[in-house]
């Protein structure tokens, strides 16, 4: 159990870093303490009054560099600390690790740069590094001159997101059941690679969509229902995608148990048109499509035929 004297030193601990991150010109957000998860009320239980007077902030919105302001936060709790990349001028290239359900010979976010390196006859940047919770890295760049990148998941290669506007990162020294996060590079960030931001830059293509149709799905109704689906997660608007791709993944799962799609070949469809245009991580979205399909199978034993 934490004393008041180890909470404080936690506290001070955890500000030192928010300030050194604002000393950098990142804007910093706090963040609940022990998680990653920002501090402060969600848009729909928004009071509309303090900071909010003028109409809800978003985390992103709230970020700062004023040290005053870090200090009046951390004096209450000790938060994680946020860098909100975006108004930081920031892209971090966050690499994953594999987990344990991944398929067998499936590459780690490392793996997968590394790849992409090679393809592109680059060598992997030096630049800014921390080591996150669960082993992973996150690279961090500076934007380019007059760029606006936002976040994706999934678009560079599998196990390989990245934040930029509209996205944050867990700044080192903030610490989650997973474990601490930690710098393993403290040089500056280097502009982003070029091959990179023309990577980052293209709209997917809308193949990167196409239903593959296997034996099971032979019938039009089927192959109809998984393309609409698709569609629908491919195209919803911000702020609805995790409810489109969470009803998506139920009205495809009663056709999993009535045997006419296989799971698999769903969930592949399903995690690629969510990445198209992502606000969360890959890792986010293969939950929600997990969660729906576990539930409508749960639901909809024998898919609903008759014995």
């Amino acid at each position: 159990m934490s004393t008041p004297a180890s909470t404080d030193l936690t506290r001070l601990e955890l500000l030192a870093w928010a300030v050194e991150a604002a000393g950098r010109g990142w804007h910093v957000i706090p963040l609940r303490p022990g998680d990653k998860r920002p501090a402060g009320h969600a848009a729909k239980y928004c009071p509309g009054s303090a900071y909010c007077a003028d109409g809800h902030k978003t985390p992103e919105q709230r970020a700062t560099t004023d040290v005053d302001l870090l200090v009046a936060a951390w004096t209450h709790r000790p938060y994680n600390v946020g860098i909100a990349t975006g108004p930081s001028g920031l892209l971090v290239v966050d690499l994953d690790r594999l987990k344990p359900n991944d398929p067998k010979g499936t590459p780690d976010g490392a793996t997968s740069l590394q790849a992409l390196c090679e393809r592109a006859g680059q060598t992997v940047p030096h630049t800014h590094r921390v080591r996150t919770a669960r082993g992973g890295e996150h690279l961090y760049f500076t934007q380019p001159d007059g760029a606006r990148l936002h976040s994706t998941a999934g678009r560079l290669a599998k196990k390989i997101d990245t934040r930029g506007w509209g996205g944050y990162v867990v700044a080192p020294g903030s610490t989650t059941p997973d474990g601490p996060y930690t710098v393993v590079d403290d040089r500056d960030p280097v502009p982003l690679p070029e091959w990179l931001c023309t990577a980052l830059s293209s709209k997917p293509k809308r193949a990167d969509y196409a239903i593959a149709t296997s034996m099971k799905c032979r019938s039009g109704y089927v192959t109809a229902a998984l393309q609409s689906e698709v569609h629908n997660v491919a195209t919803a608007a911000d702020g609805t995608r995790n409810a489109t791709l969470l009803r998506a993944a139920r009205a495809l799962g009663r056709l999993i148990s009535s045997g006419d799609l296989d799971r698999t070949e769903v969930e592949q469809a399903l995690s690629r048109a969510a990445a198209g245009n992502a606000t969360q991580s890959q890792r986010y979205y293969d939950d929600v499509i997990a969660r729906g399909l576990d539930w409508s199978i749960a639901h909809n034993p024998a898919g609903g035929r008759a014995a």
